[in-house]
């Protein structure tokens, strides 16, 4: 079943910016439904799946977190504790402000962090096998353009 907004209530424009939306909507539909599975494997909810990801590569202070995830800040406290709990991400004290805290992936959590790459990049592959190289690279490029415009 695919979910359609056409002929939802405050939708406006072209049938083109229509069709463009529902695309949207179900192409964010299957690839949440990949990572919230990749996600269950590993016994891990999708929101704790986007803080690994975030995390990456990145220490963040718990706040700058919390804005990156989108959520208040104490839901990330809490979503930190559980991930201290099972040792994927540590907290350290930034030398610049006593107060503030840093948090960073584990060793074995950044290994986790990379084979999910590799499985979600798995799952995710016959979805862009069926375009071109060239397709691929254009579809690239129109996201980051639409990402941009949202970040």
């Amino acid at each position: 079943m695919q979910a359609r907004l056409t002929g939802v209530s405050g939708t406006t424009g072209s049938t083109a910016d229509t069709e463009l939306l529902d695309a949207l909507v179900q192409t964010s539909f299957a690839v949440t439904a990949v990572l919230t599975k990749a996600a269950a494997a590993h016994d891990l909810s999708l929101t704790q799946l986007r803080a690994l990801g975030v995390l990456r590569g990145r220490e963040p202070k718990m706040a700058e977190l919390a804005t990156f995830l989108g959520l208040d800040r104490s839901t990330v406290s809490g979503l930190i504790d559980r991930a201290e709990r099972r040792g994927l991400v540590r907290r350290t004290n930034t030398p610049e402000d006593g107060r503030s805290v840093r948090v960073s992936l584990t060793r074995s959590a950044e290994v986790l962090a990379s084979d999910m790459v590799g499985e979600i990049s798995a799952t995710l592959a016959p979805f862009i096998t069926r375009l071109t190289p060239t397709d691929r690279r254009r579809l690239t490029v129109l996201l980051e353009l639409l990402l941009g415009s949202v970040a």
